[in-house]
């Protein structure tokens, strides 16, 4: 696997070419803005399901006008029997998770073309929001969650999904679940009017919340909205503006959550330019390998190597080279 990950001592750099990124994008709405638009758009149509952190995000449009336009049905199976009713258990037994977020997103999805497909489909372009988040408590010691969008770029076209994992960072429950109802505002505002640029997309994510109340550290572009996306790049950006200190990369071109891999794992660390990989990277890897395995007696399949390269090697200039990157990451992987 490759981490890529933020050099501190190139985070002057990183702030200065933040702002570039911003002012260029020329996107500066409000919170209250975005919900406004939304819910003035006739031709968006679509459902919200949250679990945990109250229900933050559908909030947002009914404290707009014309919710009516927008909203076709807001719920939060908040206990967990009516939870596993709906959306199913878990193998897992987690509520948290990424297959918990897909499950809702299949139900909702589904269930907004069963009903309205025939009625409305030919006009409205529909949507489902769901998220699936631990704000902080007694028993959290630290916010996250799972959120993501299931929407038409266009009436009747296929659905297009945009899944996030977030860290919260805010020491109070009631600041964690303001940011987490902003987030997902800035993410149903993305999918419906920036999908076509997924750049700008990215950096709207932290729109009204700066980048020191969130952090991103995993994005997914999948669907006909994206076809041209590669989710490595799109992973790079969040680390490039600040919104993640690092993101992992798998096999396949796979983005990957680190918590989620990394979990109950040993791990081994290999920093380099890897400009190119060369024998004596594999062959200090596998020595690394046996003495880890020799030395601390844990088993080969608990065990996890990483390939890093900070975003320090990475710019050569004042900016990114994407065909750089990729190239690398693909022999790595």
């Amino acid at each position: 696997m490759v981490n890529c990950s933020m050099n501190t001592s190139n985070k002057k750099h990183q702030h200065s070419h933040l702002k570039r990124g911003k002012m260029s994008s020329q996107h500066s709405l409000s919170a209250k803005e975005k919900a406004a638009i939304i819910n003035k758009d006739k031709s968006n149509y679509g459902s919200f399901a949250e679990i945990g952190a109250g229900q933050e995000v559908a909030n947002w449009f009914f404290s707009a006008p014309k919710a009516s336009q927008t909203v076709a049905k807001s719920m939060s199976a908040y206990d967990m029997t009516f939870s596993d009713a709906i959306y199913g258990k878990e193998k897992s037994g987690r509520y948290v998770c990424e297959s918990r977020l897909d499950k809702m997103l299949d139900h909702e999805y589904e269930l907004l073309e069963t009903r309205l497909g025939q009625q409305r489909g030919g006009e409205t372009r529909f949507f489902a929001f769901a998220d699936t988040v631990a704000a902080k408590s007694l028993n959290v010691a630290t916010g996250h969650g799972w959120v993501g969008v299931r929407f038409q770029h266009k009436a009747g076209a296929k659905p297009s999904d945009i899944i996030l994992h977030v860290n919260m960072t805010d020491p109070r429950n009631f600041l964690q679940r303001e940011a987490v109802g902003l987030v997902g505002l800035n993410l149903v505002y993305g999918a419906l009017f920036l999908h076509d640029n997924t750049e700008v997309l990215i950096q709207s994510l932290a729109d009204d919340l700066g980048r020191d109340r969130i952090e991103i550290d995993m994005i997914r572009f999948s669907g006909p909205a994206f076809q041209d996306v590669d989710n490595r790049l799109a992973a790079l950006q969040l680390v490039d503006l600040g919104l993640s200190k690092w993101t992992l990369f798998g096999p396949q071109k796979r983005v990957l959550q680190p918590a989620e891999v990394l979990y109950g794992k040993n791990v081994i660390v290999q920093r380099g330019t890897f400009r190119p990989v060369t024998h004596v990277h594999i062959d200090m890897q596998n020595c690394a390998q046996q003495h880890f395995h020799k030395d601390f007696e844990c088993s080969k399949t608990d065990t996890i190597t990483l390939m890093e390269i900070t975003i320090g090697n990475l710019q050569r200039t004042s900016s990114l080279d994407p065909k750089d990157f990729i190239a690398r990451i693909d022999i790595l992987s």
